[in-house]
């Protein structure tokens, strides 16, 4: 039995630009190049500006983030409150077991 013999197909992938060779008749991913990651800086003036910018992000973020924790608590309480309000206006009920089904 003869397989046709047919051209593999190139497949540039949406998401990552990464470029795909696949077999038809086999179905199967032949081959997967990644694209070329481009370079983030230039020149070394670029790459000082860049790293500043990253160190004032990373601030940033740090601060967020402790903004955030310092607030956890106070989060934490009104949602432990809603929830305990809420379960004193729930009738209590006996819990039906598996047995007392039968």
């Amino acid at each position: 039995m003869a397989e046709k013999e047919t051209a593999n197909i190139s497949v540039i992938c949406p998401c990552c630009s990464a470029t795909l060779t696949i077999d038809p008749v086999l179905s199967a991913v032949l081959d997967h190049k990644l694209p070329p990651k481009p370079q983030l800086v230039d020149h070394l003036k670029d790459a000082v500006q860049y790293v500043k910018a990253e160190a004032t992000k990373r601030d940033e973020k740090y601060q967020q983030v402790a903004a955030a924790e310092k607030n956890k608590s106070k989060v934490l309480e009104a949602k432990f409150q809603e929830l305990f309000k809420k379960a004193k206006e729930e009738p209590i009920t006996k819990p039906i077991k598996d047995i007392d089904l039968d």
